[in-house]
């Protein structure tokens, strides 16, 4: 237990009642439990409706609401109201849906123009009009599950004259013609904005003329590349609502975002008002800090104790964690059977499907009708098992799920007791919202963090300031990454041929792109502007989610199609041999076909896992800054990063061992992009390791360096708002580049995203949090808490803890105290490195 003042007992007063606390008084006693904080229950502040808003709207609100709203949801309406694009900051279940809900349902409804747009609140009725117009609107949201959650609180409001429906991958094409003409209110995303919307708005016209308002839900969502593609295509959208004679105002909402005027600025081009203050009820909410215990080597079917899963030889059998997903599905079969509705957020599909099964098989063994209420959700499931699956949780049928992120943002299941947290979710903004899923009631809520073997979450457990005292972390997104607006300014010479006029929206690096692309002959200037010059659409050329498009897995014989994995992560996923659960059944791939984006997979329950193993390697193509110190040189830039799945290993079901590896040959991959990288003197680094083990220090030089570079992976997501997936490394004991031993850090997307340079931009104090992780990490040789990685394509082979404590030692004597990165808590400004200025300060970015 943590023994930080004020630390509640579990079981004292003001802890989670009835079975919740029962659950941590078994983990307190068990010494699972590291740290409880509880957070006191707020009253809230309501104001009276404001005159303007539509008599409809406020009496179908006050059904849905029961009461008078909040303060921050008036103010942040006024403000809509009067035409100011505004950004709503305010916490997960403070009711940042009507603060948006009002004014555009009012303005949907014939209602007040607002501001300079009009007058006469409440004056019209029947068709809505603004300016002898009818006035239409759009809502975004990342996921489709929070905008089909939207649609549902619309039906609900049954506000006459307002039509609202959703337009996304999922609509049947023959409902997509109605929605275009008669949709006052529009539930998409950005995807489907860059690939249907902007360019066929010709067909969109009488919409877009027309319209009034863009909603952005959960603004903290849209961040890295994915953000930074979002950004192009708001500024895409806005260029053609000019085009068709509207000047849309936007409204975004957030619950976990930092500086979120900056951010929405960002994100949409337009200056925007803050409203952070939130006034809204809070329940009570008991924080816990849980780590899995150690667990023994389990004997083979022969009676041996199992070796090293990393499949080694030579190495002795050592005590490990119990893994994060067996410790979360037995606490989801636990609150389940004492009849707390939970809801469990894995990091993985297949996580997900592990968690599920193992509450189920430990339900199974209490009562029969127990099993059927967990349930598993994730992506890749078909669109109306989703949505099925979010219906039962909201009823209560389902008592207990495992589901991925798909359900983080903004889908409302109130009615849940708790939430478990399977692993770090990468970022502070992520755990708050996911914690935010229980209460939402107003009763006292539970939610558990379940720390994996991994550098970062272990230190999160045994430093729980730095996860509960510290702020959500800076949103990163670069609108003037070239990589991202080559092809949206291809895609809106397409739509619209470019003007002059029409570049500074797009950013200080718009004109130099342009330039590019004429000579790349992608564009052609003229006259009037610059056009697209092929005939295949240029929205075709980004996939906005840096995932490439999905290929589909059939089941072999029937052609049955049973969900998608992202074509990005297929080669590691579902090469040939490898094993895929879908909906806690197992299946074995057959055949990949990467031409025709499609798996082919059999029934089968094999008894084994499949993990990919990978080779890379790293070319540095620019060198954008230098700093030596001494020993060390601290160098940043532009680097392509080759991979390739080139085998596989096949590991005991449940306990890891290896049981054999097969090879694949599959295609290799290129990725130009953005990475932070240091060199050591080898006399230097050598004589920090010394002359002890076998072979010496130049022996030891390898591993050292490999551990050291999975650790300050592992660290990096505390410093920048991004997940270990995100980012990738590589360790040499002499590159061709530098000659030296070197450690490359760099972001997992083409272009980059600003993670490595955030992490170039705090540097000492990323490599102390990565030395102080590593060396009071309590193994002897190195684990999954300190410097084993779950992605790494060698196996975690070679790896030397004590080396890496060694070489960070020397990397952190050689670099001056007191400058960039000194900071300790990571902590930084809201717009960091990569968001939007140069890596070396001058706002200079080469261009691709």
């Amino acid at each position: 237990m943590s023994a930080r003042t004020g630390t509640p007992d579990p079981a004292g007063p003001g802890a989670a009642a009835g079975p919740a606390r029962a659950l941590l008084g078994r983990g307190a006693a068990t010494g699972r439990l590291r740290h409880v904080e509880v957070l006191p229950a707020r009253a809230g502040e309501r104001v009276p409706w404001p005159g303007w808003a539509d008599p409809e709207v406020v009496a179908a609100l006050e059904r849905s609401t029961g009461g008078l709203p909040w303060r921050h949801q008036v103010e942040a309406a006024e403000h809509v109201r009067a035409g100011r694009s505004t950004v709503l900051a305010a916490g997960t279940a403070s009711g940042k849906s009507l603060a948006f809900q009002l004014p555009v349902l009012t303005a949907l409804r014939g209602g007040d123009g607002g501001g300079d747009r009009g007058e006469g609140a409440g004056a019209q009725r029947g068709p809505a009009r603004w300016g002898g117009r009818v006035c239409t609107a759009l809502y975004l949201s990342p996921t489709k599950a929070l905008a089909a959650d939207q649609e549902s609180r619309l039906r609900a409001l049954d506000v006459p004259g307002v039509v609202a429906a959703t337009y996304d991958g999922d609509t049947p094409p023959e409902v997509r013609r109605w929605v275009r003409e008669h949709a006052g209110l529009v539930l998409t995303n950005v995807d489907m904005l860059h690939r249907s919307v902007l360019p066929g708005h010709e067909h969109w016209a009488s919409f877009l003329r027309r319209l009034r308002y863009v909603v952005v839900d959960e603004l903290h969502g849209y961040r890295g590349v994915f953000g930074s593609h979002a950004a192009a295509v708001l500024r895409r959208l806005r260029r053609l609502a000019r085009r068709y004679g509207a000047d849309p105002v936007f409204v975004l909402a957030s619950a976990t975002v930092a500086d979120p005027a900056t951010t929405a600025r960002r994100l949409t081009g337009v200056d925007v008002v803050a409203v952070t203050a939130d006034t809204s009820q809070r329940p009570e909410l008991t924080v816990a800090l849980w780590e899995p215990p150690m667990v023994q080597p389990v004997p083979d079917d022969r009676g041996d104790p199992l070796g090293d899963p990393s499949g080694a030889p030579g190495r002795a059998p050592a005590a490990q964690r119990r893994s994060a997903t067996a410790e979360t599905a037995d606490l989801l079969a636990d609150l389940v059977e004492d009849g707390v509705r939970t809801l469990a957020f894995v990091r993985s599909r297949t996580g997900a499907e592990s968690v599920a099964a193992g509450a189920r098989r430990r339900l199974a063994e209490v009562g029969p009708d127990l099993p059927e209420q967990v349930v598993a959700y994730r992506g890749g499931y078909l669109p109306e098992e989703r949505r099925a699956l979010e219906q039962d949780l909201r009823t209560g049928r389902v008592r207990g799920m495992a589901a991925t992120r798909a359900l983080e943002l903004g889908v409302d299941v109130a009615g849940l007791d708790a939430v478990l947290v399977a692993g770090w979710p990468g970022t502070r903004a992520s755990f708050w919202q996911q914690l935010g899923r229980a209460g939402r009631r107003g009763t006292p809520a539970l939610g558990v963090f379940v720390a994996r073997d991994d550098p970062l979450d272990t230190f999160l457990v045994h430093h729980p300031e730095a996860l509960l005292g510290a702020g959500v972390e800076a949103t990163v997104l670069d609108p003037d990454n070239p990589y991202v607006l080559a092809p949206h300014l291809c895609a809106a010479a397409q739509e619209l041929p470019l003007t002059e006029e029409d570049l500074p929206a797009f950013g200080p690096a718009a004109a130099g792109v342009v330039e590019l692309l004429v000579q790349r002959r992608l564009l052609r200037r003229r006259s009037t502007g610059w056009y697209w010059t092929r005939r295949d659409r240029a929205s075709d050329l980004t996939d906005l989610r840096g995932a490439g498009g999905t290929v589909r897995v059939l089941e072999a014989g029937t052609g049955r199609v049973l969900g998608t994995v992202e074509a990005g992560s297929a080669d590691a996923q579902v090469h040939r041999g490898a094993v895929h659960v879908h909906r806690g059944e197992t299946w074995v791939v057959d055949e990949l076909d990467l031409e025709e984006s499609l798996a082919l997979v059999h029934r089968e329950e094999p008894g084994w896992t499949t993990h990919a193993r990978t080779s890379h390697d790293v070319r540095v193509l620019a060198e954008d800054s230098r700093a030596e110190h001494g020993p060390v040189t601290v160098s940043r830039g532009v680097v392509e990063v080759t991979s390739q799945v080139t085998g596989f290993l096949r590991r005991r079901a449940g306990t890891g061992q290896v049981l054999g590896e097969e090879p694949l040959d599959l295609p290799v991959r290129r990725l130009r992009t953005r990475a932070v990288w240091w060199t050591l003197d080898e006399e230097v680094a050598l004589g920090a390791l010394g002359a002890e083990g076998p072979g010496g220090a130049a022996a030891r030089l390898p591993g050292a360096l490999h551990a050291a570079e999975h650790a300050s992976i592992g660290l990096l997501p505390l410093l920048a708002t991004c997940d270990r997936g995100d980012l990738g490394g590589l360790s040499t004991a002499a590159h061709p580049h530098t000659g030296r031993p070197t450690v490359f850090v760099h972001d997992s997307v083409p272009g980059g995203a600003g993670f490595a340079d955030r992490g170039a931009d705090r540097l000492r104090g990323w490599l102390a949090a990565t030395r102080d992780a590593v060396r009071s990490c309590r193994c002897e040789d190195g684990c999954p808490a300190c410097v084993q990685s779950p992605k790494c394509g060698n196996g975690n082979e070679p790896l030397d803890k004590a080396g890496a404590v060694a070489v960070l030692d020397v990397l952190l004597a050689a670099l001056p105290p007191g400058g960039p990165g000194d900071t300790g808590s990571g902590e930084g400004s809201g717009e960091g490195s990569g968001a939007g200025s140069g890596a070396d300060g001058t706002g200079h970015r080469p261009v691709p």
